[in-house]
């Protein structure tokens, strides 16, 4: 009948449009992941560097320097 391939037409048209939602939503998370991953690649950088200066200073402290700092 007419409405019934009406229906399965209307019907396409949704699954056609979620498709195309679901692609732009997968895409868009895909580009937000690469910005994370580049951002933690850049934070664990700094951290090791803070880490390597920290030991460094604590190095060339003295121990009533040092004692300080845990106050």
């Amino acid at each position: 009948s007419a409405s019934g391939a009406s229906v399965v037409a209307i019907d396409n048209k949704i699954e056609q449009a979620m498709d195309l939602v679901k692609s732009h939503l997968m895409y868009a998370v895909r580009e937000e992941v690469e910005v994370l991953k580049e951002q933690i690649k850049e934070l664990v950088e700094r951290n090791s560097l803070l880490e390597r200066e920290n030991a460094l200073l604590k190095s060339l402290s003295n121990n009533e320097q040092l004692s300080q700092l845990s106050t």
